[in-house]
């Protein structure tokens, strides 16, 4: 038998549970080797995981989504990776019913583009694609020989399906382009590390709390379970011996019910089952049982070591020296938790948190009932409650009372924050109140009438935009919440790169160029401390305009009632438009930063032309220099071209801003038979 030695060894989620143990113990066994590990830190993934390794030489972490095509080829070639490890993916089937989507474009699509990115750079020598025992689907319940690597997959629930697509394009890419892929189908896997949305970690921190502990259906569902460090060394003689082209089960012949789970676990605790296991509603279709065949991989030479009791007496044992490990976890410890899946480690729960009682050893308030907390039925005649409910800032802002209107049309419980950004105490007091999904902040300095203000008011500029800005995100971080910051494109101005009338705009990880105002200063500065925060979308919104021509705040209702205009292209907001595509970002968990503008510029004389012609046939304006401008001002104007292909990708229907201006501003206010 050959064996393979790699050099340069890329995994893929490794900051989450199995590839943690993979990584710490290559790092660990094979000083030789690079490990270069790829994790875009999602709600079960913590660096914490990766601390045996981030001290070695041979260790490198790197932040970042699968799904990145430029990232992941940049990686290829770089680190000059030879070997592929790939375990990252969405695998929790509770929140696959719930959030479908996210786990095909997690497990297909960015298996997809790992893929490619081996078939591009031509340079790999094994690509190990981790899967589940789930493509198999049920097991029969009298069945004494296991599924074996050829059994046909039939997977039963959106998870397991989606890893069983993803399974397809490996093999494809294996056919079609040669790719030395191996692939692994294993049981399921306890131990230290493992995020409690999982049965046997969730359990565990359910009996150190006291509470019950929730069985879906009877209980009866048979599974298979092997400790980490077992499965770890499984994947070290995958690595080392696999064959290529060849799919190895990691398995046990050893079953146990979920309800023996439940009752073992009790046992080690010393509490009494009868009163600390509860039976709730079962999910939408719970697989009976899941059986393996592993003898191909016992001809490699591995064998399971670690025997039931022994691995759960060190699993609970880990927990209760590390109860804090993950945070706050209380939304994964419901009985049927959904949790929006974010980028940085941070989790929020859907169904209803706040009917859990933190205080009770149960689900409900009565010992001999069973409380079920689940969406309602699409069957029930009864209005299914909103899944979200936002909290924002900025009541008395323009963005901020938009944003109100805008929940109360779209059935969303919203409130208004009651404090102020920089005073901490009262935006923890907000948040334990309102029990928000999201975090909106549209609040903010921007002056009295206009940004000169904050050239004469420094402190209190700072104290609103920067303190209370990044005070409001790390609260946010503390409660597992999404921040979404309306920040702004003025920190840019047209330079040799990005030349006016070329096109060429200013990207979202370009450097702020543009330092004329000291209120510019403060946003570029705040957002760049904001790069550090991983549970904030920051959308730069540039001269804001919307269909309601009598506020004075609108950029068009501006520039209508000044003597004399400059006239140069700039990129623009359509607040109309975009303002409810801000809503559907926090619903879709997205993070980072975005230029929240329509595609295109617009110039002041086009914008007037416009006005003329829908609005007042008589209007005149006159022009003039910049020159001529800085004279009846403090602090200079940004002018720019933001480039809003990031945000056109992820809204194909996002219009071009002369469009956008004449569909939600000047036609719905014609005046005149343009």
């Amino acid at each position: 038998m050959s064996t393979y030695s790699p050099k340069n060894i890329l995994i893929t989620g490794a900051a989450g549970f199995i590839a943690c143990h993979v990584a710490n113990r290559l790092v660990r066994s094979y000083p030789d080797y690079k490990i270069v590990v790829l994790d875009k830190l999602d709600y079960c993934s913590n660096l914490k995981n990766l601390i045996p390794s981030q001290s070695s030489p041979n260790f490198k972490f790197v932040k970042g989504d699968i799904a990145s095509a430029d990232l992941v080829n940049y990686l290829l070639i770089t680190e000059s990776i030879d070997t592929i490890m790939h375990f990252a993916a969405q695998t929790h089937v509770d929140n696959s019913f719930g959030n479908s989507f996210e786990f095909t474009k997690n497990n297909i699509y960015g298996t997809h583009v790992l893929l490619e990115a081996c078939k591009v750079t031509g340079q790999i020598r094994r690509f190990i694609h981790v899967s589940t025992d789930e493509v198999y689907g049920e097991t029969d319940e009298d069945a004494v020989v296991g599924n074996h690597e050829a059994s046909q997959l039939l997977p039963t629930n959106p998870y397991s399906a989606t890893k069983a697509g993803a399974e397809m394009l490996v093999m494809a890419y294996g056919r079609s382009y040669g790719l030395p892929v191996i692939t692994t189908r294993g049981n399921n896997v306890y131990g230290p590390n493992q995020f409690p949305e999982k049965l046997i970690p969730k359990f565990i921190l359910l009996a150190m709390k006291g509470k019950a502990l929730p069985i879906h259906g009877d209980g009866g569902n048979v599974r298979s379970y092997l400790y980490c460090e077992d499965v770890a060394e499984a994947f070290e003689v995958v690595l080392h011996k696999g064959e290529v082209g060849h799919v190895y089960n990691i398995g046990t012949t050893k079953e146990r019910r979920v309800i023996d789970v439940a009752k073992d676990i009790c046992k080690l605790f010393n509490i009494d089952p009868e009163k600390h296991i509860q039976f709730v509603e079962n999910r939408p279709f719970n697989d009976q049982r899941y059986f393996l065949d592993d003898q191909k991989l016992k001809n490699l030479g591995w064998d399971e070591r670690t025997m039931w009791e022994e691995g759960l007496k060190k699993t609970i044992e880990w927990y209760t020296n590390n109860p804090d490990w993950w945070g706050d976890v209380s939304g994964a410890l419901l009985p049927h938790p959904r949790m929006l899946m974010m980028p940085g480690g941070i989790e929020r729960n859907l169904d209803g948190a706040e009917k859990y009682d933190s205080g009770s050893t149960e689900f409900s308030g009565k010992s001999n009932e069973t409380q079920t907390v689940a969406p309602a039925s699409k069957t029930s005649n009864v209005t299914q409650k909103s899944p979200y409910k936002f909290l924002i800032y900025g009541r008395t802002g323009w963005i901020g009372g938009l944003l109100g209107k805008l929940c109360e049309k779209q059935g969303i419980p919203y409130e208004y924050g009651k404090g102020r950004l920089e005073d901490r105490s009262k935006l923890l007091a907000d948040i334990n109140a309102v029990k928000p999904t999201h975090v909106f902040n549209a609040a903010g300095v921007t002056g009295r009438p206009n940004v000169d203000w904050c050239e004469s008011h420094k402190p209190e500029t700072i104290r609103t935009n920067v303190a209370g800005t990044l005070n409001l995100a790390d609260v946010c971080r503390e409660h597992g919440l999404l921040m979404m910051n309306f920040a702004t494109g003025c920190i840019f101005e047209y330079d040799a790169k990005h030349p006016e009338g070329s096109g060429i705009g200013f990207k979202e990880e370009d450097t702020p160029n543009f330092a004329g105002s000291f209120y510019s200063k403060t946003k570029a500065m705040v957002e760049e401390l904001l790069k550090n925060y991983d549970n904030v979308c920051t959308l730069r919104v540039r001269m804001p305009i919307s269909g309601d021509l009598s506020n004075p705040r609108n950029f068009i209702t501006k520039i209508s009632r000044y003597n004399k205009v400059v006239n140069i292209p700039n990129s623009m907001t359509i607040l109309d438009e975009l303002l409810p595509i801000s809503i559907e970002m926090a619903k879709r968990n997205l993070t980072g930063i975005w230029n929240f503008t329509n595609p295109g510029v617009v110039s002041h004389n086009e914008i007037l032309e416009m006005f003329k012609k829908y609005i007042d046939p008589a209007f005149t304006w006159a022009n003039f220099t910049l020159e001529e401008q800085a004279k009846v001002i403090v602090a200079a104007r940004s002018n720019n071209e933001m480039d809003a292909s990031k945000l056109k990708k992820e809204f194909p229907e996002l219009l071009p801003i002369k469009e956008s201006l004449i569909k939600y501003v000047f036609e719905p206010n014609k005046k005149t038979s343009a």
